[in-house]
């Protein structure tokens, strides 16, 4: 049996097996291909030429030595006094606004006094 939503009531109604005619599901073949937008030649890797040089010193063993280094700092202290000071700063904001919402938290517990 076939379904359809009655425009009067808003429900499902009988139907007939003509009323079956779904609308997205039609095959749709376009004529001839879309166009790539943004289409560019291909190049072969041999084409290109010399590698783009980074220009920088690479420094990843030296931070690999700093921070594989077992000296008993944890590793988010161990840069020094800028880490230490980062680290404070959001350690005190952090217990800052913990205490502020509970103070603002138990104000608004309160009850309102009459006036």
């Amino acid at each position: 049996m076939y379904y359809k939503v009655s425009g009067v009531t808003g429900k499902l109604t009988g139907a007939t097996p003509a009323a079956y005619a779904p609308q997205g599901l039609r095959a749709t073949v376009p004529a001839e291909p879309t166009p790539m937008i943004f289409a560019a030649p291909t190049k072969v890797v041999s084409e290109r030429g010399a590698p783009v040089e980074y220009l920088g010193i690479n420094k990843v063993p030296e931070w690999q030595k700093l921070f594989q280094k077992s000296d008993g700092i944890p590793i988010h202290l161990k840069r020094g006094i800028m880490d230490k000071l980062l680290y404070r700063t959001t350690m005190g904001l952090t217990i800052g606004g913990t205490l502020y919402c509970l103070m603002a938290l138990y104000i608004a517990a309160q009850p309102r006094k009459p006036q």
